[in-house]
């Protein structure tokens, strides 16, 4: 799923043409190498883009800076992030980007200025105020990409950080009392592996940090404390389709399980406790292939499902201070849609008058009346909106720009269908260019999404806007077996031995691509993030002589080599998914599918874009594929950040990448023979 985090700009005001324009000629002579006096001699090269100090570039031609120019707009887009709500007053915190990456800004009424409140050359992760008088809140960040996580206590007063975990192991998952300042969290600093449960009083961290239990695996999270602070609820997640839920006694250590062991896999997510205590809110696709909202009773674990009536997963939900609502969000062929459950009455009702796109970040104010979310879709970024539970006002906090292009002429996404090899049918998502402006059979970008555990769903596109807007390249977001939001028994379709069925669910696409009147199949480039990487490097090896090239991002090239080189806190969970490498018989099978393999297959131009420091998908992924095809005689390109991790974050980095692919799309999909200017 393209996360909510999908980058917008703010309402143009009196003279904001002219500043605009400024700051994108002060971003373009950064980067931008200066031609040289013009003299009598020799005619002067053209200017080209220069990488910045953190990149490593290989096979990358010179990029004219006239593709800067021309794409500039497309990249200087922002968004807003709702983060939390101050205890006391109706105001927010927010997480937006005006330097490089995206930092904690507050936002003290719908409309008003974002106040930039924290200012690290690394992204911020999240934050949550602290109770009243919301003297300080805690945030999460890491260095380079690396998602090793540390907290911090962020000032208000004196706008200083305090470090509050020991700087070097992997946090998460903080959670506030409900009295006080202690919050629980998991760390890995016992092991390095596994994701203990601690607890602190983040005002007196060095002598109140405090190791409650000890776990086995990566896959724990904190939920919940329950009233009184004498328990908490604890997730442990063993895949995409199996997770249990725990009760951890404070004082004691001492866990209890609260879901039973059951001849289904079943999964839960997330939960928050009753008003009284008694009961623990969570989705669970318990005797169901949805996730449904349930409450499960503390004493016995028994089960009450509360959206038995709608068939899909419910994806999110929030419960008021007061007990009395429960806000939720369903997943319905990949809109978002907003819900509010009466407790009392056990009736819910779906929210009007919101836009059909992706919607996350529940957060009830402390008034139990204002609730807060992120939402955006095809024609907005994200955003901070709330809504008034009493009135059914929908305020929209933020207004992210997107430079200065009128959004309103953004294609809006089209669902289709087609059917795949063993009668299955399979969805996704086409964005197609106006056909006025760009008649005939359109060339096709095919973005798969990583995961694989997650959906391609209809969000903002940002950069991708300028394929559409300015190549007339239509752009097909497939939803392949194994993709999330469509129950699980579809999920599991992929898992181990099956894994090479989701290459035949990409040729059934690229047959799909030739029988549309408005799609050209004789130019198609694949791409994706992650998981949609490895997908890259499949269709770049199975599916060589029906695609014109590929772009795998921070991809996988074999799925043995991923495991035992990914972080060790998440071994095991990769292990479910893609299968055990220890295997004699898993392991021939992998190695049999893997694209590593099959390089001499790879005949089409192909952009790898890799991040040093990432955790999940270690660079050396790609970097083994690029030697073997070097090695046959092909001319990759390679991009890789010393500073990022599991994809660029930073906006200078992004903006290098974006122009390199506006080059590599429009040489080896759209067939451009533009000359390169000669390095100087």
């Amino acid at each position: 799923m393209r996360r909510l985090l999908a980058l917008p700009i703010a309402r143009p005001l009196a003279g904001t043409a002219a500043a605009v324009l400024l700051a994108a000629l002060v971003a373009l002579a950064a980067v931008v190498a200066p031609a040289r006096a013009q003299s009598p001699g020799p005619p002067t090269p053209p200017a080209v883009i220069a990488p910045g100090d953190h990149l490593v570039i290989e096979g990358i031609p010179p990029i004219p800076a006239e593709i800067a120019s021309a794409v500039n707009r497309y990249a200087a887009f922002r968004f807003a992030a709702m983060l939390d709500w101050h205890p006391v007053r109706r105001e927010m915190l927010i997480a937006t980007r005006f330097g490089e990456v995206a930092q904690v800004h507050a936002v003290r009424m719908p409309g008003g200025d974002r106040s930039q409140l924290t200012f690290f050359p690394d992204r911020v992760a999240g934050a949550r105020y602290g109770p009243q008088p919301g003297a300080y809140f805690v945030l999460g960040k890491d260095v380079g990409g690396g998602e090793w996580y540390q907290f911090y206590r962020f000032d208000l007063a004196t706008g200083t950080a305090t470090l509050l975990t020991d700087g070097r192991s992997r946090n998460g998952g903080s959670r506030f009392a409900r009295e006080g300042h202690r919050i629980a969290y998991t760390s890995t600093r016992r092991t390095g592996r596994d994701s203990d449960i601690w607890t602190m009083d983040v005002t007196t961290p060095s002598t109140t940090d405090r190791l409650l239990v000890e776990v086995q695996g990566g896959g724990w999270r904190v939920l919940d404390w329950a009233p009184g602070d004498r328990q908490i609820a604890v997730q442990e997640t063993l895949s995409a389709n199996e997770s249990r839920l725990w009760l951890v006694d404070v004082a004691t250590g001492t866990r209890r399980r609260l879901t039973p062991d059951t001849a289904e896999q079943v999964s839960y997510g997330g939960g928050r406790f009753t008003r009284d205590g008694r009961g623990l809110y969570t989705t669970s696709d318990r005797d169901s292939e949805w996730s449904r909202l349930v409450r499960l009773e503390v004493a016995t674990g028994a089960p009450a499902y509360l959206t038995a009536d709608i068939p899909w997963d419910v994806d999110e939900f929030e419960v008021s201070p007061d007990g009395r609502t429960i806000a939720f969000v369903t997943n319905e062929d990949g809109v978002s849609r907003l819900y509010l459950h009466d407790v009392a009455r056990g009736r819910h009702r779906a929210v009007p008058g919101v836009p059909a796109g992706l919607l996350g970040g529940l957060r009830f104010h402390p008034n139990g009346r204002d609730l807060g979310f992120t939402l955006n879709y095809a024609r907005s970024p994200s955003d901070a909106y709330s809504l008034d539970l009493r009135t059914g006002r929908l305020t929209r906090w933020t207004q992210s720009e997107t430079g200065g292009l009128d959004a309103t002429r953004f294609p809006e996404p089209r669902l289709v269908r087609w059917r795949t090899f063993d009668g299955r049918m399979l969805s996704g998502f086409l964005y197609a260019p106006d056909p006025k402006r760009f008649p005939g059979r359109r060339p096709v970008i095919v973005n798969v999404h990583g995961g694989p555990e997650a959906q391609s769903r209809p969000g903002f596109l940002g950069r991708t806007n300028y394929y559409l807007e300015e190549l007339g390249v239509a752009v097909v977001y497939p939803n392949v077996r194994g993709s999330t939001g469509y129950g699980k028994t579809f999920l599991k379709l992929d898992n181990g031995f099956l894994r090479d069925h989701t290459y035949k669910d990409i040729e059934a696409l690229l047959d799909w691509i030739g029988e549309q009147p408005g799609l050209d199949p004789a130019r198609i480039m694949v791409t994706g993030g992650s998981y949609g990487g490895y997908m890259a490097w499949a269709s770049a090896a199975f599916h060589a002589e029906r695609i014109c090239c590929a772009v795998p991002v921070v991809g996988i090239t074999n799925l043995v080599t991923m495991v035992e080189r990914t972080e060790a806190y998440r071994r095991d969970l990769r292990r479910v998914e893609y299968g055990d490498e220890r295997d004699p018989k898993m392991r021939e099978y992998l190695e049999r599918i893997a694209p590593l393999n099959h390089a001499e297959k790879m005949r089409k131009p192909v952009f790898a874009v890799v991040g040093k420091n990432d955790p999940r998908v270690p660079w050396t992924e790609s970097r083994q594929m690029l030697d073997r095809l070097r090695a046959g005689g092909a001319a990759p390109w390679l991009l890789l950040a010393n500073d990022e991790g599991h994809g660029f974050v930073k906006k200078k980095n992004q903006d290098f990448q974006f122009y390199a692919t506006v080059m590599f799309v429009r040489r080896h999909l759209l067939g451009e023979d533009f000359a390169a200017p000669a390095p100087r």
